[in-house]
């Protein structure tokens, strides 16, 4: 910690304290979290019925029309290189022979279903003065996918996921970024017809989020018949995490210790900026057409009127102790509403005395609420709803990922082999207390379950430290509600061949 490191620190916005804590995590490692079992329909996952679903769509509605707060908070800092991966391995092969069956064979064959087509068909005319259907017939398949792939041609591999054409329309192509606008104004859009979204975005690509936005927001609103307010924000220097050498002493590059951005977990501090009671939260690649986005809709009014509804009870029972308008059974009641609707576990609860039964409810209920949808497990990579012990001997919903779960158990990996749902990060969340005060996000992170991976900087091998994830752990002490979602809702797009899949065609 020399003078210069701790100016360093310091204008990062961070202190030594933090910085030796960060270090330190990496002597001790972080804790596997103590699992009770995973979260099923009937045991921590609500599953409506149509009249339910309908009643909380109402309820959402009214929610509008009252001149609710509303913003959708949509993480785009992502790069895309990770789409194109198997296309960078095939640029950088050295042939133009294609193994029959591969992603890149795959994306040849159904060239034409691009959604990216006439920008590719553009970019292959200037970087080889023919055509793309002529570099087709000459075989010349490596040229075609550098094209796509290369800073010289679209450079789809080096933008984010959120400006890059997803979707096919008779008058041009979408990017996510437009998809999120619809999405927006179908679901989100208040009483004075305007839809509050936020986009957090790399330093480095602000410029052509800005630029893409001033292009596009026009024609969408005039498209969906609502105004925009688009804000736009970056992860703080002072969530980045110390990089250490594999002997967990600091890694040091051009003099200082390396920083690294600590992971999308840092994005609590964002999300607590946003001045808005109720906050939708879904990634940038999770979207569909227009023709496709019926029950996407529908299911984000669905979790919305939950929540909501949810509130309700939260809001009618804080304000019931807070006047003192309580009766025994109706303390019996909270209780039950805790064990059943929040599916939080107080085995020790029903032995206290009224007062301390008081003081338990409020502290549990006096807390950001979030309810996260969940679709069944058909196979794709994500995180689980869980039920998780916490400090205070509780269990509670949690979303867990699987480095966070000690597999050497056996009960453990059979919990994790029998859960039926998985998460797929679409979830709304109240972030204000009953008297409209936002809750200070931090406060309720779980600093104990972030993680540590092998991480490589200029072909040097060191060690980084990821924060506790958005929706795990930097939401651990939130009130939680998982509810069952269809797969319709579900549509990443990992590979640039998830574009090739029917939900993304229009």
């Amino acid at each position: 910690m020399t003078p210069e490191n701790l100016e360093y620190i310091k204008a990062k916005g961070m202190t030594p304290g933090q910085v030796e804590e960060q270090l330190q995590r990496f002597v001790t490692g972080f804790p596997y979290l103590t699992i009770k079992d995973a979260a099923r329909v009937g045991a921590g996952i609500k599953r409506l019925n149509p009249a339910e679903e309908d009643a909380a769509i109402d309820r959402w509605q009214q929610y509008l029309d009252h001149g609710g707060e509303v913003t959708k908070f949509v993480p785009a800092s992502g790069a895309a290189s990770r789409m194109f991966k198997a296309l960078f391995e095939y640029v950088d092969g050295g042939t133009d022979e294609l193994k029959p069956g591969s992603p890149v064979a795959v994306l040849i064959e159904k060239i034409d279903e691009l959604p990216f087509l006439p920008e590719l068909r553009a970019a292959v005319e200037k970087l080889y003065g023919k055509s793309l259907d002529e570099l087709l017939k000459e075989g010349r398949n490596r040229d075609v996918i550098a094209a796509i792939v290369k800073p010289e041609g679209m450079n789809y591999g080096g933008l984010p996921k959120g400006l890059l054409k997803f979707h096919s329309y008779t008058e041009g192509s979408r990017t996510p970024v437009e998809e999120h606008l619809t999405e927006g104004a179908q679901s989100a859009a208040n009483s004075k017809g305007v839809v509050n979204l936020h986009f957090t975005v790399s330093t480095n690509h602000r410029r052509l989020f800005e630029e893409k936005l001033s292009e596009v927001v026009p024609a969408t609103e005039a498209r969906t018949g609502v105004k925009f307010n688009i804000s736009m924000s970056e992860q703080k220097p002072s969530t980045d995490t110390i990089a250490v050498n594999p002997d967990n002493t600091p890694f040091i590059e051009d003099g200082h210790p390396l920083f690294r951005p600590g992971g999308h977990g840092a994005l609590i501090e964002n999300l607590n900026d946003i001045d808005s009671a109720v906050v939708f939260i879904k990634n940038i690649d999770n979207v569909v057409p227009d023709s496709r986005r019926g029950d996407t809709i529908r299911y984000k009014k669905v979790i919305a009127g939950l929540l909501l509804e949810v509130h309700d009870k939260i809001e009618q029972y804080l304000i019931a102790l807070d006047q003192k308008n309580y009766t025994p059974d109706t303390l019996k009641e909270m209780l039950a509403f805790m064990t059943d609707t929040l599916n939080i576990t107080h085995a020790d609860a029903e032995s206290l005395d009224d007062d301390a039964v008081v003081d338990y409810i409020r502290r549990k209920l006096q807390r950001p609420l979030r309810v996260c949808g969940m679709v069944r497990n058909e196979g794709e990579p994500g995180g689980g709803p869980f039920l998780a012990y916490n400090p205070d001997g509780t269990a509670s919903p949690q979303i867990l990922e699987s480095h966070q779960v000690d597999t050497s158990r056996e009960d453990y990996r059979e919990m994790m082999a029998s859960a039926t749902h998985f998460n797929p990060v679409d979830l709304v969340c109240y972030i204000k207390d009953i008297h409209g005060k936002k809750f200070n996000l931090p406060q309720y992170v779980d600093p104990a379950t972030g993680f540590i991976s092998s991480k490589s900087s200029h072909g040097k091998e060191l060690r980084a430290l990821e924060l506790p994830g958005l929706w795990n752990g930097a939401m651990s002490d939130w009130n939680t509600v998982f509810v069952e979602v269809p797969i319709s809702t579900f549509n990443p797009v990992k590979t640039v061949n998830d574009l090739l899949r029917p939900a993304h065609q229009n």
